[in-house]
């Protein structure tokens, strides 16, 4: 690591011990991710339990909650107690419930949802808080389907106090058809498309993030063609390139993940074809990205 990576992990992997009364906490890697244990999803929580698991989302960014027994019901309750649950885009004669987003792939499929580094949606004027994938089926061949999740308020902090102080200033622009290239979206898909800062502020923390990705950012506003291409390609390589930021969570049945969407990005590894994976999705409204 560079003398700015080291600072910023040292800095990161010595906050104070955690204390826990009402939930277990098991870190996955020093930087992002935690297993939670010892509390039912399917029952309703107590504000001593939501109290923890709010802390423990906000220290560790994607929290992972296995043995869980839920129905949809149960799924779309735990995540009210976050906030408003987002609503996908449907046509008038889908009758699926909107609030729930089947998460399927097996022989038949071309391609896979999330299978790159992005951030969920942030084309979208107020990109999702966050959101809850609950897998009960993962594939057959007992491995594979992993998602890793990357802390984007470290990529940040690694980086040299010159390039963060060029980066605060900048916007960009998150295009709704990146996600599509190759592909024809539907005749009433509604595409969004919006201009964000490059650094942006956790709405609860107020620590500084970076908010780009390669799944819908297309350029930097303020530079120039070639500069913004060199620049993003710089930034989108991070991730990728820095296993140290990053944490792997492997998928068993009944297996809930609850990622904050606005200060990670992740990607649903696609190494289980023809092999057969199916979960459920609920997200929560968020806000928009401010400076």
């Amino acid at each position: 690591m560079d003398q700015f990576t080291l600072a910023a992990a040292e800095r990161l992997t010595t906050r104070p011990p955690e204390n826990y009364g009402q939930i277990s906490v098991r870190s996955l890697t020093p930087v992002i991710g935690a297993e939670v244990s010892g509390i039912d999803l399917s029952q309703k929580l107590s504000e001593e339990q939501l109290a923890e698991i709010r802390h423990a989302f906000l220290t560790h960014h994607v929290l992972v909650f296995r043995d869980q027994q839920l129905s949809p019901e149960d799924h779309k309750r735990f995540a009210r107690y976050f906030g408003e649950l987002r609503r996908a885009q449907r046509s008038e004669d889908d009758d699926r419930d909107p609030e729930v987003l089947d998460i399927r792939a097996d022989q038949n499929s071309t391609f896979v949802d999330g299978n790159d580094w992005h951030t969920d949606g942030t084309a979208d004027a107020e990109p999702s808080l966050g959101s809850m994938l609950y897998l009960t089926e993962p594939p057959a061949i007992g491995s594979g389907g992993d998602t890793m999740f990357a802390n984007m308020h470290l990529a940040y902090e690694m980086l040299s106090p010159a390039m963060r102080g060029f980066l605060d200033g900048l916007t960009a622009i998150h295009d709704g058809l990146v996600p599509w290239q190759g592909y024809q979206p539907p005749a009433d898909y509604v595409v969004p498309k919006s201009e964000h800062p490059v650094v942006v502020r956790h709405p609860d923390t107020g620590r500084k993030l970076l908010f780009v990705n390669p799944g819908f950012t297309t350029h930097i506003v303020q530079l120039s063609a070639e500069e913004s291409r060199a620049l993003l390609d710089l930034l989108f390589g991070l991730v990728p390139t820095k296993p140290f930021l990053s944490c792997r969570v492997r998928w068993e049945p009944n297996t809930l993940v609850f990622w904050d969407n606005r200060c990670t990005q992740h990607h649903a590894i696609w190494d289980y074809y023809p092999h057969a994976r199916y979960g459920q999705r609920v997200s929560i409204n968020g806000t928009r990205p401010t400076a």
